[in-house]
């Protein structure tokens, strides 16, 4: 969403039929990536898996195909592969390489394939950061007032935690949002009113 904020003409791959049938309704393109492959100029990977984009996909894409990582090591990326498959190596600037593969196209890999947030920049920006420092002090806040009720096991933090931290966030950005009125919540948690 914030590439086509931008101005980006995004196109999504999935394999969860929830996920792409949420990003049709959303107004996105959703296709397999090897028919994504030759259409694509810029490819993101936050998928956390390995090798979302192969060699199958490298040999598809345009000249000049621009590729990061951004979810997972440097896994997402086939690199083993897209090295063996490269005639010429050469690095173009800091955190940007040139494969020229044996058809004479090139592919651009941003960070050699790992998380090009923590590769190629300064790590994650405050503005996200603070958001998951928070969420892991008050976890650790909710396991400490509950010492002793809780069961060994994985527990999924309350939503009013994550609430209290988005509430927290909007005010120190100076957003405001609504309330729900007493009769809305009354209409909310009724099965009498309405159809």
């Amino acid at each position: 969403m914030r590439a086509r904020g931008l101005g980006a003409n995004v196109i999504v791959t999935e394999i969860d039929p929830v996920k792409a049938i949420e990003a049709v309704m959303d107004g996105f393109r959703v296709m397999p990536m090897k028919e994504a492959s030759s259409l694509g100029d810029i490819f993101i990977t936050v998928t956390g898996n390995r090798h979302v984009i192969n060699t199958d996909h490298f040999k598809l894409m345009k000249d000049f195909a621009i590729v990061c990582n951004s979810g997972h090591f440097d896994l997402e990326l086939d690199m083993a592969g897209l090295n063996k498959m490269t005639k010429s190596h050469k690095k173009i600037r800091t955190f940007l390489d040139q494969h020229k593969l044996e058809s004479g196209k090139s592919v651009l890999v941003l960070g050699e394939g790992r998380l090009v947030n923590l590769a190629a920049a300064e790590g994650h920006p405050a503005s996200v950061m603070d958001m998951s420092f928070a969420n892991q002090a008050l976890a650790v806040e909710y396991l400490i007032k509950n010492q002793g009720e809780l069961e060994n096991k994985v527990h999924v933090l309350p939503k009013e935690v994550d609430q209290n931290i988005a509430k927290l966030k909007l005010a120190s950005m100076g957003v405001s949002i609504d309330e729900l009125t007493p009769a809305m919540v009354e209409y909310m948690n009724s099965w009498q009113v309405g159809t």
